[in-house]
């Protein structure tokens, strides 16, 4: 029995190895392609073109493998039409991609298959065993087998795509991210989006990202992490930046040397207080220029409040401070990250005035904002709002009906107090379109702050209902299109 169980491991692992090793060239109208499998890794397809560092991953595998696609050559030509989005391009690139990977699949099967009789044939010699016993390599050899056609094969829709790059250059993931959308929303397909996209970094011409879409982006939590300022400042550009809460550790005026540094990030700085920060530190940054919203209205350079809702690039923005923020007059005495009953109530009461009067709130703890926005979907199916919030270090996307909830992680990679925790740099891109306001997609960058090296997930949101729907509002439920695949 031993034996028999020998065989069978030693033909598992020959596969194993040739899975690892077995790699295919294959040419298809734009270029050359080299395909291999990454055993031992979250399931994905992954798809990478060295010439410009840049990568994009799918979910869709089921085996734990990455079946990798590498570009080798361009053909510029080729990937100069793909990247106008011409529909027959995309088709017959689509089309030669498919069969490429079914046909090193086939190929791959085939390679696996006789490892593992070679390997267990090999070990029936070791253990001297009677020559019937390869038969039992027939085994690995169709484990193998079902697992390369049934496993490796992606399936299903490819709709949640991670970017990637590495080096020092830290938002190449990033602006990756902008030139492989909305260019190509008419083919109706996620992997013709990607592929325009991909042929707009390597073709000739610099093709200009989301043209007349603004976009936000969304940090909190720096917890006096100076050294990270300047990745927010090139991945916002010009771009607004709504920093919801905790840019500092305790409030106190020994950190008006971050303030100083933020206050010039983004077109403009828009700022909430957190539960770290304090009453003392959100008037300096008023007065250095920062929009700093409260729930009473705008903080102004002289203490005074002005209007609630905030007007930015061409959006109406509300802010709440957290209940805890700490206070000059109290020593900046920690009060805590925790809320309760009464100040979820009153966060609700505030933001269900502003029905019809905002499109952004920004909030720095996200569970006080949570019964509200279940309220406003209930009362105002058909009103879009998107809440920025942060404090917990973690990213998320939340969409539920008319809501949506974005939380960029931790930007200042968890604070200077935190390193020990090893956390990414972590924001989020959020793009949105003004007339009527709807958030079309939102961007989750993570950096890692040792190497630069990036990553940016594209989390897809339903797709915009038109004016026509807008105003119209249903009286109880707004009925939304699907999404669409591209």
């Amino acid at each position: 029995m031993l034996r028999i169980a020998a065989v069978i491991a030693a033909g598992l692992l020959a596969g194993l190895g040739a899975l690892w090793t077995f790699s295919s060239e294959r040419e298809v109208s734009a270029g050359r392609v080299e395909l291999s499998v990454a055993p031992l890794h979250r399931g994905a397809l992954d798809v990478y073109v060295p010439v410009v560092d840049w990568g994009v991953r799918f979910p869709g595998v089921r085996l734990p493998a990455r079946l990798q696609v590498e570009v080798r050559a361009i053909d510029r030509q080729a990937a100069a039409s793909l990247a106008t989005g011409d529909r027959a391009a995309v088709d017959q690139v689509r089309a030669e991609a498919r069969d490429a990977i079914a046909s090193y699949l086939t190929s791959l099967a085939a390679v696996v298959a006789g490892a593992s009789l070679l390997g267990a044939a090999l070990m029936v010699l070791i253990l001297r065993g009677p020559p019937r016993q390869v038969l039992y390599g027939l085994v690995p050899a169709a484990a193998w087998v079902a697992a390369v056609g049934l496993l490796l094969a992606p399936r299903g829709p490819l709709d949640h795509p991670e970017y990637y790059a590495q080096g020092t250059d830290i938002p190449v993931a990033l602006r990756a991210v902008q030139k492989a959308t909305r260019s190509a929303a008419n083919l109706g397909e996620v992997v013709d989006e990607q592929l325009v996209g991909l042929a707009r970094l390597v073709a000739p011409g610099d093709q200009p990202p989301l043209r007349g879409l603004p976009r936000l982006v969304v940090a909190s939590d720096l917890h006096n992490n100076v050294l990270t300022i300047e990745a927010l400042r090139r991945a916002a550009g010009n771009s607004p930046v709504l920093f919801a809460g905790d840019l500092s550790d305790s409030g106190t005026p020994v950190e008006v040397a971050v303030l100083r540094q933020v206050a010039r990030v983004g077109r403009p700085l828009v700022v909430v207080g957190g539960n770290h920060d304090s009453d003392a530190q959100l008037l300096a940054l008023a007065r250095r220029g920062a929009i700093v919203l409260t729930e009473h209205g705008r903080l102004m350079p002289d203490g005074s409040t002005g209007p609630v809702v905030a007007r930015v690039a061409g959006l109406r923005i509300a802010g709440y401070t957290s209940p805890n923020l700490r206070r000059a007059a109290d020593g900046y005495r920690d009060r805590g990250g925790r809320w309760h009953l009464g100040q979820q109530a009153r966060f609700q009461r505030w933001l269900l005035r502003l029905a019809g009067k905002v499109d952004v709130v920004v909030v720095h703890e996200p569970q006080i904002a949570r019964p509200a926005l279940s309220a406003w979907r209930a009362r105002h199916p058909d009103e879009p709002l998107l809440v920025a919030a942060g404090h917990t270090h973690a990213q998320a996307v939340e969409a539920k009906g008319s809501v949506v909830l974005v939380n960029g992680g931790t930007i200042g990679a968890g604070g200077t107090g935190n390193l020990h925790q090893d956390q990414d740099i972590g924001l989020a891109v959020v793009t949105v379109q003004r007339d009527p306001f709807r958030a079309l997609a939102v961007d989750l960058v993570r950096i890692d702050p040792d190497d630069g090296s990036s990553t940016a997930r594209r989390e897809r949101l339903p797709a915009p209902w038109s004016s026509q729907e807008l105003e119209a509002g249903a009286a109880a439920t707004t009925t939304r299109r699907p999404a669409r695949r591209g």
